[in-house]
């Protein structure tokens, strides 16, 4: 990372390529016009605040495109927000070659930064488009909110101006660019040197006017936004997100090469990286899709060096135990700066069919709250494959007999993996008691006496206590688990109730028959499923990221 008196003369003399880890060089420039087969990501309302992941696939026409590059200047004032950027330029750089050599219009859009591209070509070909007969009344104005987002809660606080910088550091940094004659609060001069502008092809803009007039004189109807930031100027610009949208334009988000500025001090009290995820799903529920780079570069999307999060996908599916309700606000609670977190609803119309199935394919760690439910072949083959390729697995509660039915065959096209409890899990469910299998029928959960020193329940009391879930029937586990909760039911034996296991696929897993949404009031539970989480994820530390001195006692229970 480089010091700051180094990143102010790098930015000022565009000398950035050094710190990009992508290039350009070796760019095929045969796939000029190829068509761009993208998956388009939304948020669908499934229940009052509830949303579900949508994907869509769609073909579109480069030549028909203009790719904005909102923002991206020379420098900035919150110096945590330079070295982003310079981390994501050259990735950037290389999405515009390719999307430029496919056909597609780039507009370089670098608010406030004309004057010195007066006299250049692509400034020049911004304002030669005529006047396009349909000139939205407001598209020369910034957009503070469209009326589909008031359907929902803006989901940060960003009254702060969201600089995330060190203190000291921050001083630093804004007597070094006052040392360079700019001003600290508005430093940008020009867009960043480390994004090419093409001459021949490119435009240069700030007006929504003169970019309005350059997608209708050139018949173009689908615009990407990249750049900075996401929940201020890439939002609510005049070419922004919203202008675009509310205006009859396919846009999109290119949701890996962006950034927000948000500070973890302010509410939500999540990182700066969850901060910008949630950005981007009220974007997904309120504005427009979102796509990732690699849609169109191959690989995997851009992440930023710093965001370790591992990916944990979630599979909520039963119709007992309100786990769709629950377990996004535990681990809202929890664990929103530790993982990033895709929530995979059943569809309200056919709850055997997950929505949002394609991020499995991405997923680090699954976490598994499904009941007899009979998928459609592809949704299972794809978690198949993910536990097939390592993919630690966390279960709770009827996760035992997920993709179990109790009875009959599954319809055409539909799946069952009955074996998922026995192969994976290490389980072996076959029963629970019931309210009428013994005079008192709770169930009375204990630290398994040989597990006391396991990390998962190391500092748990030793006496029992009560839980709300009936008892699951789960003896004999399979070889080489390590049980660290039992319970039992009046004189009945003990069943082991939570416990570890190595696959035979060589993931981590970790169970528990616990679940019931009266469980997730009960601190040992809460407790519990999240060091299973993080031991399931080899995550070094053994709880959650800590949060800002005294933002504990604000947060909602």
């Amino acid at each position: 990372m480089p010091t700051p008196l180094a990143a102010v003369r790098a930015l000022i003399h565009f000398v950035v390529v050094s710190v990009c880890s992508w290039g350009v060089a070796g760019l095929a420039t045969s796939s000029v016009a190829q068509e761009l087969e993208l998956t388009l990501r939304s948020r669908t309302e499934i229940a009052e605040g509830r949303y579900g992941i949508e994907h869509a696939a769609e073909t579109w026409d480069p030549r028909r495109t203009a790719v904005i590059v909102c923002d991206m200047w020379d420098a900035h004032h919150c110096l945590n927000a330079v070295r982003r950027e310079m981390e994501m330029v050259g990735r950037a750089n290389q999405f515009l070659h390719v999307m430029r050599d496919r056909g597609a219009l780039i507009i370089h859009a670098p608010s406030d930064c004309m004057a010195p591209y007066e006299q250049h070509p692509a400034r020049l070909r911004a304002q030669a488009a005529p006047t396009a007969d349909n000139l939205p009344d407001d598209i020369s104005s910034w957009c503070d909110r469209i009326p589909e987002e008031e359907r929902g809660v803006y989901p940060i606080d960003q009254s702060d101006g969201g600089e995330d910088d060190d203190l000291e550091e921050h001083a630093r940094w804004h007597e070094q660019l006052a040392s360079l004659g700019l001003n600290p609060r508005a430093p940008w001069k020009a867009q960043i040197g480390a994004i090419d502008i093409d001459d021949q092809r490119d435009a240069i803009s700030d007006q929504g006017v003169e970019i309005w007039n350059l997608l209708e004189a050139r018949d173009i109807d689908q615009v990407m936004l990249v750049g900075v930031h996401t929940n201020m100027c890439v939002l609510g610009r005049p070419f922004g997100l919203r202008q675009m949208s509310q205006n009859g334009k396919r846009v999109v988000l290119v949701r890996d090469l962006t950034d927000t500025m948000y500070n973890p001090q302010r509410w939500p009290y999540v990182s700066h990286f969850a901060g910008t995820d949630r950005i981007v799903e009220h974007i997904e529920k309120f504005v427009c899709p979102t796509i990732t780079s690699d849609q169109v570069l191959g690989g995997t999307e851009f992440r930023y060096q710093q965001d370790e999060r591992p990916h944990l996908v979630v599979l909520i599916s039963e119709d007992e135990y309100e786990t769709d309700q629950t377990l996004p606000a535990y681990l809202d609670r929890e664990l929103a700066s530790t993982f990033r977190i895709s929530l995979l609803f059943g569809r309200p119309d056919d709850v055997h069919s997950l929505m949002g199935w394609r991020e499995i394919k991405s997923a680090d760690v699954l976490l598994v709250s499904m009941r007899r439910r009979a998928l459609p072949d592809e949704q299972l083959e794809a978690i198949k494959q993910a536990v097939h390729r390592g993919v630690p697995v966390v279960g709770i509660r009827t996760a035992s007999h997920a993709f179990a039915l109790r009875t009959g065959e599954p319809e055409a096209g539909r799946s069952l993996w009955p074996e998922f409890d026995a192969e994976v899990l290490g389980g072996n469910y076959h029963d629970h008691y019931g309210n009428k299998d013994a005079e008192d029928p709770r169930t009375y959960v204990r630290v398994e006496p040989s597990a006391t020193a396991h990390p998962l329940v190391a500092d748990f009391p030793t006496d029992e206590w009560v839980a709300s879930s009936w008892l699951y029937k789960t003896n004999p586990l399979a070889p080489g688990t390590t049980v660290v909760l039992t319970g039992r039911v009046g004189e009945f034996p003990a069943e082991p109730v939570a416990w570890t296991h190595c696959n035979r696929y060589g993931a981590r897993v970790f169970y528990t028959s616990l679940g019931h949404v009266d469980d997730f009031a009960n601190p040992h539970f809460r407790r519990l499923l999240k060091r299973g989480l993080l031991w399931a994820a080899q995550l070094e530390r053994d709880q959650e990221q800590p949060l800002p001195a005294g933002v504990e006692n604000r947060l909602p229970r």
